[in-house]
């Protein structure tokens, strides 16, 4: 049986941090902070990432790479360089947060900030030190204290009082120097925010966090946590470190300690939304993780399937999501060995920052592989509108489930149907990932708002917390040290490659081969690590899989359109794109208003400055995204992945997705693997092959437009990624004069 409604809980207020007394110069201080008693949760969450503030920046500079809007005349606007690779000026970073406060202060209950609030080492006459990115950190975690600090309670032993809501941070590559490099801990950084960020880290959790930049909030108090991952241990970058395999390696050391807090979260009855900054992108063309961290994560992924609700990474700037194929776990790691290192897909190692050719092969990527996915097919829990009790609708799906999976069964032999090949018909054969794009301005400055259930706890208030308790996470009969990271005490640590342990005729063979001076070549060793239980076969599917209480129902994008706002370019000016190729190659990005000079006048006499909504998922009609389920996106990556009818190998009438409304569509094949291109263990080879464009549907079309957050032109998008002979400001209703 479902479990019943959840009873009363209570959001959890943040940790005691001391008043900020200064600012560095250029950034306000809007004063003192709004007081009063936050009301019932909203069912809410804010995710912002990636300001990369710039003390240097100055209006009206060059864009040009040498200069990075330090310097010279040029195009750079009061509130940022829109497109180019420019950094944020701090005017930006002060009208969003008063956007933020005037608007949705009290309309969250809980903030996620997922890293880089440094500018990056792009100008050599102004090198990036170690003081300037403490400060560059200082000031933005000040910001929000600025809007949710409560300054009476500065003082105030009781850390839980000095904050509305709970801020959970991350680390980001450029929040560190040298970027990308983070060694094991402690060290210099993980103490320095275990300092700035004092008012936003709980108490039991500084020792986890000291050790290794890594901690836990629970935002719903017995109900949800935030996880915060150090990404940066399992970045391929980050040369100080190697994979999460060896026990030596502060990646291994992380993981099991996620492992440990998720099963704490499961025998609790909680959930856990996971964070961090570098996203586990895994492409033909681009791996931001070492691949020992990246089979290990997604087994987690699996095996805590009912406890995850969801991720949330930052780092690459393009608005998309990435999901998970947990088929592509290896044989070993299911088993729990694996080797000190593993070759991933990619066919070259993560490339720092991304260009817009990069992101742009990347997307490509992307559709390619989710062109491969199974047929899916329609389920009765999305297709249950008549439900009107979440509960009723639950079961009902899952009896559904049940029968489902027998007829399936008993068709095929005992070997499963064509449910089965994505997991069931709640999809748990993957797990997904959201990617927010940036306040910087490579593109528009952009901000999420999350929507999630919040079915039998909504009338709970922030004031049932004053006197909550905090808790202890460790179990019963330990101390709380022991509960920092617990690895498993195996007197073994590693096994020899396809040896069995009782074989002791090989082990013969190998001594006598010795004595006889021809020993035989050592196979590589593999490590050992505990796999975690999955969850229990009775127990229905996690938030991220079907809805539920927790489950996250949709988001609405935020955007600020500069070019708008900065007032700066006559109506109608634009760019010769022949001599202004948003697709080059070039590293760096002069923006599309390069050699544009502003409208002559001796001050910047800006428009209003506002975050607009973009789109959102409850009212989109391209998207169709019902809620934010794994299921859901596997029907949207699917779609996208399908181009318009007209062109060769068209799939059959029943490959075609009955629910996909584009017209005549096909497959994307353009990635089908001949013998030559895979290896002996049936994984793709380090070749990648050449993207051929075919007619965009309104759902790709859309997905790029919005990757790029509607700043690309369309010739630019057709050029790029397809061509379509359908009206472009028809689909969905988005169209902004830039």
């Amino acid at each position: 049986m479902l479990r019943t409604a959840v009873a009363s809980l209570a959001l959890l207020a943040s940790i005691h941090v001391a008043p900020v007394t200064c600012l560095p110069r250029g950034l306000q201080h809007d004063g003192p902070t709004d007081l009063s008693t936050r009301p019932a949760l909203k069912g809410k969450f804010l995710h912002v990432t990636d300001f990369h503030p710039d003390p240097f920046y100055k209006t009206y500079a060059s864009t040009d790479e040498d200069v990075a809007c330090h310097r010279g005349r040029g195009p750079a606007g009061l509130y940022g360089a829109e497109t180019s690779d420019c950094d944020t000026p701090f005017s930006l970073v002060n009208a969003t947060f008063k956007w933020i406060k005037e608007n949705l202060k009290d309309e969250v209950d809980f903030v996620v900030w997922t890293g880089d609030s440094a500018r990056h080492d792009n100008d050599e006459k102004h090198p990036r030190t170690e003081k300037q990115v403490e400060k560059l950190n200082r000031m933005v975690a000040g910001k929000f204290l600025e809007v949710w600090g409560k300054p009476e309670n500065y003082d105030d032993p009781d850390p839980m009082n000095d904050l509305l809501i709970p801020i959970i941070p991350t680390i980001g590559n450029n929040d560190i120097l040298p970027h990308n490099i983070f060694k094991k801990g402690p060290n210099r950084w993980t103490k320095l925010y275990l300092d700035i960020w004092r008012q936003f880290i709980p108490e039991e959790q500084r020792h986890s966090f000291q050790e290794g930049g890594w901690f836990y909030r629970e935002v719903i108090p017995k109900k949800l946590a935030v996880f915060s991952l150090n990404s940066l241990y399992f970045y391929e970058s980050n040369s100080a470190v190697d994979g999460c395999a060896l026990k030596s390696e502060p990646g291994y050391e992380h993981m099991e300690w996620l492992r440990i807090q998720l099963q704490f979260m499961r025998e609790r009855g909680m959930k856990a939304i996971l964070i961090s900054h570098v996203p586990p992108a895994r492409t033909a063309g681009k791996q931001s993780w070492d691949e020992t961290c990246w089979q290990k994560y997604t087994l987690w992924m699996r095996q805590y399937r009912d406890v995850v609700m969801g991720t949330f990474y930052g780092h690459m700037n393009i608005d998309h999501f990435m999901l998970q194929d947990f088929h592509d776990l290896n044989k070993d790691t299911k088993k729990g060995r694996m080797l000190a290192s593993l070759d991933g897909i990619a066919a070259q190692k993560e490339d720092d920052e991304m260009t817009i050719a990069s992101a742009a092969d990347y997307l490509l990527d992307l559709r390619a592989v989710w062109g491969k996915l199974p047929k899916l097919t329609k389920l009765t829990l999305a297709q249950n509108d008549d439900a009107t009790d979440e509960d009723d609708g639950f079961l009902a799906a899952l009896a559904s489930w049940i029968n489902t999976s027998k007829k399936s069964h008993s068709k095929n032999g005992g070997k499963g149907g064509k449910d089965d090949k994505m997991g069931g018909p709640f999809g748990e054969r993957y797990s997904m990932s959201h990617v927010g794009a940036s306040i910087v301005p490579n593109y528009f400055p952009t901000l999420r708002v999350y929507e999630y259930n919040i079915s039998g706890i909504e009338d709970l208030s922030a004031t049932d917390i004053q006197t909550r308790k905090p808790y202890n996470s460790a179990p019963p009969g330990s101390d709380q040290s022991a509960t920092q990271l617990v690895l498993e005490d195996d007197s073994e640590d590693w096994v020899l490659v396809d040896t069995p342990e009782s074989n002791t005729e090989g082990i013969e063979a190998f001594y006598e081969s010795e004595l006889t001076g021809q020993m035989k070549k050592k196979k590589p060793k593999k490590y050992k690590f505990k796999v975690p239980d999955a969850p229990s076969k009775t127990d229905p599917p996690g938030p991220a899989y079907s809805p539920q209480s927790l489950t996250l129902l949709g988001y609405t994008q935020y955007f600020a359109n500069l070019t708008y706002i900065n007032n700066d370019f006559l109506e109608g000016s634009s760019i010769d794109s022949s001599e202004d190729d948003p697709f080059s190659s070039e590293r760096w990005k002069p923006g599309k208003h390069e050699g544009e000079k502003p409208h002559e006048k001796k001050k910047p006499k800006p428009h209003k400055f506002k975050f607009e909504i973009e789109y959102n998922t409850f009212n989109d009609s391209i998207y169709k995204l019902k809620d934010l389920t794994v299921n859901s996106y596997l029907h949207l990556a699917k779609r996208i992945s399908k181009s318009a009818k007209g062109k060769a190998n068209q799939v059959s009438a029943e490959d075609v997705d009955s629910e996909d409304d584009e017209g005549d569509v096909e497959d994307f094949d353009d990635f089908e693997l001949t013998a030559e291109e895979v290896d002996d263990q049936g994984h793709k080879k380090h070749k990648k092959k050449k993207h051929h464009k075919k007619k965009m549907t309104r759902v790709w079309y859309t997905f790029v437009k919005r990757a790029f957050v509607s700043t690309m032109d369309p010739e630019d998008i057709e050029q790029n990624f397809g061509t379509h002979d359908w009206t472009v400001n028809d689909e969905a209703g988005e169209h902004f004069d830039l």
